[in-house]
Parts: structure tokens; C-alpha cells; sequence
């Protein structure tokens, strides 16, 4: 399984939380990373994005229908989101578009850093895969992309 932690793209500042949208600049991040991913993926994945207006619209830059899940929301933990994600089992790669400090525990946790936080800046993201060897099971970080870097 390949699992991508993507936080969402740079977004405006504002209340309430949920219905922050992206900034032009975030925009433009979204699509650049997604149009990266998109050179990169199989043709058939999963796509699971918090209920926020910045992660819904950020994963709207793929162009492909997307699940909203709740337990994605800000303050996701660990466990949540590899619970969403059906990680490891889950056939096929799965993306999750959500919020930094969750996304950046997950990866910590995911590269043997429990209770540790990764950043992730905004747009950027980390892709895992799982595979077993011999009966042993590993981790491998396939990528770590900073939309400015695109």
C-alpha cells in the first residue's frame, strides 16, 4: 500500500477555522503538487480529505472524485488517520489531504518517531509505502515534496 500525507495548500487567515479557503498562491501549490502526483500515481487511487474548505479545495486540484472524512478534521490523531486511510491493508495508494501538526505525527510515527512531530509545510507532502520481505514487515518513504520546489 502507498499512503501520501498531503497537507492542504496555503489558505487565508480567518475565523471559523473550517471555512478558511486558500490563498491565490495556495492555489496555485494545489495544482502544481497535484499535477506532480498525477505523473506519478496509477491510474486508479484513493483520494480522503478532511471536511475543511482548504483541504476539500486542495484536493479538488487532482480533478477526481474524493471521500470527505470527518475524523480527518483539525486535531485528527494518529490513529484516526491511519484508520481512514486503512493502513496498511488497503489495496492500492491512498491519499490523505489534511492538517499539520496531525499529518506530521502521522509521519513521525509512520518513520519510527512516535510522539514526535514532522512539519510538513503547506502543500507538501510525504509518501509511504508498506511491503513485506521475508515475512517482515517495512516501511518505505517513497517522496517528501515541498510545493516550492515544483
Amino acid at each position: 500500500m502507498d499512503l501520501i500525507l498531503w497537507r492542504h495548500a496555503d489558505a487565508e487567515d480567518g475565523i471559523p477555522d473550517r471555512a478558511r479557503k486558500l490563498t491565490s498562491k495556495g492555489v496555485r501549490q494545489a495544482d502544481n503538487v497535484a499535477q506532480w502526483l498525477l505523473q506519478r500515481l496509477p491510474a486508479k487511487f484513493s483520494v480522503l480529505a478532511s471536511p475543511a474548505e482548504r483541504t476539500q479545495q486542495t484536493a479538488k486540484a487532482l480533478d477526481v472524485p474524493f471521500k470527505t472524512v470527518e475524523a480527518l478534521a483539525p486535531g485528527a490523531s494518529v490513529r484516526a488517520i491511519l484508520e481512514a486511510a486503512d493502513w496498511p491493508e488497503h489495496k492500492g495508494p491512498v491519499i490523505v489531504v489534511g492538517h499539520q501538526p496531525d499529518l506530521g505525527r502521522c509521519a513521525a510515527h509512520l518513520v519510527g518517531m512516535p510522539g514526535s512531530d514532522l512539519s510538513i509545510k503547506k502543500g507538501g507532502l510525504w509518501w509511504f509505502s508498506n511491503r513485506v520481505r521475508d515475512g517482515e514487515t517495512g516501511i518505505v518513504i517513497r517522496a517528501v515534496l515541498s510545493p516550492d520546489l515544483l
